[in-house]
């Protein structure tokens, strides 16, 4: 059910090209602090629904971090299918929501989608500005010179990078030492990817790593340069050496320290939750379980970071993009803002003893408010 109140939705828009038989959606959720910025997904399930809670979220999202976006969601409906029909479903949808871009959407990478499908984005609106996430050689005609590079792509593992540092955060907070951290991630795509690096980096010891079709375990810690290889060659974790595989069922119930989501709405639900043994849940990807789950763990003594503030690299990253920013100065802003407003709820949550959620939602809700009644 999608809820109308104070914040919107502005605009709900379904979208769909009979020749072709694309069927999409556009939730512009909120533009009080800004154009609406949020990513296209394409899955095969994705509707309307799906869509606004992930809208709302972004207009939390982009609250919690101070950056002058407001909150919106795409999804496109996709079974599958060759890279030239997937350029049409993309250019097909971009051509349909033109009259929003930029002024009111700024679309971007998400689930099946990436740099080369921002490209196709923009060359159907004609506008650079309508989308973030581009390739690093599709040069922005403001800010850049002849051969420059200066999109920032998906591929740079922004959001990954933001979930480390606040997975790293987290540890601190409660006393663990990531070095000596179990880990297990559930999704192993572009976010879990670069989360998984960016944590053997910090040295944290991953156990565990599922992706839509294989889990893998080692208690010992997985092999780093096995799975090394599996990523530059964008292998799936079914490559992984046999005797580790086991249940996507069995995941759940592996103890560790730390548990990131990295994959699907809803991928913590009521066939899973009891088995979950861990101390934190960092959530990487956008609403991983329902509210009422994440308030059981919390009341059950599992600190939680919200996907609003852990995952809010990307959207980050999509402002240094727009705002003509190096790579450089982005991760700078990342790990800053990052750090910052993850510091800020658990110590905030911790002396209310309230879940991080309704914190970070309170913060993020005050200055949209804000916005709102100085307009």
């Amino acid at each position: 059910m999608i809820i109308k109140d104070q914040f919107g939705p502005e605009y709900i828009v379904e979208v769909y090209d009979p020749q072709i038989g694309m069927e999409g959606f556009l939730v512009i959720d909120n533009t009080a602090l800004g154009p609406g910025k949020g990513g296209i997904r394409m899955t095969a399930g994705v509707n309307e629904e799906e869509v606004w809670r992930l809208a709302r979220t972004m207009t939390w999202k982009n609250a919690l971090a101070d950056i002058p976006f407001g909150g919106a969601k795409a999804g496109i409906v996709w079974h599958g299918g060759s890279d030239e029909l997937k350029k049409q479903y993309i250019q097909s949808f971009a051509r349909a929501i033109k009259l929003f871009t930029p002024k009111k959407y700024i679309a971007g990478p998400d689930v099946n989608t990436g740099e080369k499908e921002m490209q196709w984005f923009v060359e159907a609106t004609d506008n650079w500005r309508s989308a973030t996430g581009k390739p690093a050689n599709l040069c922005m005609k403001i800010f850049g010179k002849p051969g420059e590079k200066c999109g920032i792509p998906h591929e740079f593992g922004s959001t990954g990078f933001g979930v480390a540092k606040a997975t790293i955060v987290a540890a601190e907070f409660t006393n663990i030492d990531i070095r000596r951290a179990k880990v297990a991630i559930h999704g192993f795509g572009n976010v879990g990817t670069f989360t998984y690096q960016y944590l053997t980096e910090a040295g944290a010891k991953v156990v565990a790593l599922a992706d839509k079709s294989t889990a893998i375990y080692d208690q010992s810690g997985l092999d780093t340069s096995t799975l090394k290889k599996l990523i530059k060659e964008r292998k799936s974790l079914s490559n992984y050496p046999a005797r580790c595989h086991i249940s996507q069922d069995k995941f759940w119930g592996i103890p560790v320290d730390i548990l990131l989501p990295a994959s699907v709405t809803d991928v913590i639900n009521n066939s899973n939750k009891n088995k979950i043994r861990t101390k934190i849940i960092v959530e990487a990807g956008n609403i991983p379980m329902s509210e009422k789950i994440e308030k059981g763990f919390f009341q059950k003594g599992t600190l939680i970071v919200p996907d609003f503030a852990a995952n809010a690299g990307g959207v980050i990253s999509s402002y240094a993009e727009y705002r003509g920013y190096n790579p450089k100065r982005m991760f700078e802003i990342v790990e800053r803002k990052i750090t910052k407003a993850t510091k800020s709820i658990l110590k905030e949550s911790k002396r209310l003893n309230k879940n991080p959620r309704d914190v970070a939602l309170k913060m993020a809700r005050a200055k949209v408010e804000a916005k709102i009644n100085n307009n």
